[in-house]
Formats: C-alpha cells, sequence, structure tokens
C-alpha cells in the first residue's frame, strides 16, 4: 500500500519487493523536486532531520552534516488490497521467506538505528498487520532505548481487532490509509469490499485514545477530488488529522499528469468556504 505517495517530510518514495529498513535521507536537490502534502490540522513537519551537534552515530550523519533519526521498516510485501495505483489485480511476485527479515532480524536491526540516534520507527508494509508476529515485533521495538515513537501505517482492513493489543505493546502512532469516503468508489479502488471495516478501525482508534488518528488520502483528478472538503468535515468534531498526499508517477501504475491534484488546489479547495461561511474549515486557518 502507499508505494505511489509521499510525504514532504518522508520522503519515502516506495519499497523494493523485499523486505527493507530505511532511514530518513535527501538532498537539496530532491527537496526541490519532491511534492508536498499537507495536513488539515496545519502541523509542522517532523523534526526527523536534526543538526549535526545531537548526540549520534556518524553512521547517520549525511553528507550535508544532518542526522537523521526517523527509520522506517517494511514487515511485509504483502497486501489484502489491489488498489490501482499500487498493485496490479493479479497482486505481485512475492519474495521467498527465507528471504525476508526474521523478528529477530528487525529488532537487531532496529536496535542498532536506536543506539546510534534514531528515536523514530514507522511500521509498514505491504499491509503490516498482515505479519502474524506484530504485537511481538511491537513490543519489542517499544522497548529499546532511546526509541520514543513507535508509529505504523495501515490500511486499516483488520486493525480494529488488533489495535488494542497493540497498544498495549507500544505502539504509539497509527497513520490509516483511506482515499474515499464512498463505499462503492472504495471497492472500485481497492478492487476489494472493507470500506466499513476502515471506518471502524478509525473509530477503534479514537476511542482506546489514539489523539490524533491520522488518516492518509492520496488526491486523485476525477475520484476523490471532489471528497477534499468532506475528509476536512471529519475533523471537526473528532481528533482526526487528514493528510492529503499527491498522486506519484512510478512504473507500473499507469500515472498521468491529469490525475494530479496539486497541494495548491487542494489548498485552494479546503480554504475556499471562507468565501461563503465567513470562516474556513477547521484547523485550517492558518494555511
Amino acid at each position: 500500500m502507499r508505494r505511489y505517495a509521499s510525504k514532504v517530510s518522508e520522503w519515502h518514495l516506495g519499497f523494493r519487493r523485499s523486505n527493507i529498513l530505511r532511514h530518513n535521507s535527501t538532498n537539496s536537490h530532491q527537496l526541490q523536486s519532491m511534492p508536498k502534502m499537507y495536513a488539515t490540522s496545519c502541523a509542522k513537519l517532523s523534526e526527523d532531520i536534526t543538526p549535526i551537534d545531537n548526540p549520534g552515530s556518524d553512521m547517520l550523519v549525511d553528507s550535508f552534516g544532518r542526522l537523521h533519526t526517523y527509520l522506517r521498516i517494511s514487515l511485509s510485501e504483502r497486501c489484502n488490497l489491489r488498489c490501482q495505483y499500487c498493485m496490479p489485480a493479479e497482486g505481485v511476485e512475492l519474495t521467498p521467506s527465507s528471504r525476508l527479515l526474521s523478528q529477530n532480524e528487525i529488532i537487531h536491526l532496529a536496535n542498532l538505528f536506536v543506539s546510534s540516534g534514531v528515536n523514530k520507527i514507522r511500521l509498514t508494509g505491504g499491509e503490516p498487520t498482515i505479519r502474524k508476529d506484530l504485537e511481538d515485533i511491537c513490543l519489542e521495538l517499544s522497548n529499546l532505548k532511546g526509541l520514543k515513537t513507535l508509529a505504523m501505517t495501515t490500511n486499516g482492513i483488520t486493525l480494529a481487532r488488533k489495535l488494542p493489543r497493540l497498544k498495549e505493546c507500544g505502539l504509539t502512532t497509527v497513520n490509516i490509509s483511506l482515499d474515499t469516503l464512498v463505499p462503492a468508489k472504495f471497492e472500485f479502488m481497492t478492487r476489494r469490499k472493507g470500506h466499513e471495516r476502515v471506518i471502524h478501525s478509525i473509530d477503534t482508534a479514537i476511542d482506546i485514545g489514539y489523539d490524533p488518528v491520522k488518516v492518509n488520502c492520496v488526491v486523485m483528478r476525477g475520484f476523490n477530488d471532489d471528497e477534499i472538503c468532506d475528509f476536512v468535515e471529519l475533523t471537526r468534531d473528532k481528533p482526526i488529522n487528514v493528510r492529503f498526499i499527491e498522486f506519484m508517477p512510478f512504473d507500473g501504475n499507469v500515472w498521468k499528469v491529469k490525475k494530479l491534484v496539486p497541494y495548491s488546489e487542494i489548498l485552494d479547495k479546503v480554504v475556499r468556504p471562507k468565501e461563503t461561511t465567513g470562516s474556513p474549515h477547521r484547523y485550517c486557518q492558518e494555511f
């Protein structure tokens, strides 16, 4: 999931078809050329890159003298959805299990990064909740000395029943991917049913105390660009941050420029209600 989306403060543009670890890294040219993502909460970009004078290993310092403190770990390349912009209907050729990182290998490598200065780890996929040892991985990662944030990005299909235990195991932040609020459009895009299960997962995350619950929405012209303000409305009475993400080009995802909705256009749609109501949507005053 989300191989074709990028968040401006993370710069992760997909995963290889294997189990991987990746730490935050970029250069000035990439920073100028990458698309941007904005959250309706107007939250500042996360502090994933810190000055070199912070304690940490030279291993995480790039050629510009920046210490990188954010690590993403892909737990699986399997997914229980087949989003049209992410995966062909028949799926993809999977890496043999023997070549994937075991639980012990993940913990060992994560510990090396944390002891070198990483303080935030995000679990991704594929779909991370597919992994049977997810709870054990979260428990061990959350006990690493120096780790401040353990996050996960998920499509939310099976999350609701697993999340209470995952929270007990130390999962501190959750991002749930949802591109439409219309069940029929969800089924069309993902080639699967399950819209109500994702909504239930969002509500469950709120009910057990996640604040905010982050909802990732890839905006595509002609598909869900008419729902931007509907997504913003989710934040009115619930602790939800909607994170709009530009549709990005990758080999095989049939990207076309006419599908791209630039962040400036998203911003315009979010702020526009001020012209008729006298007030922009909640959390958008600072845009």
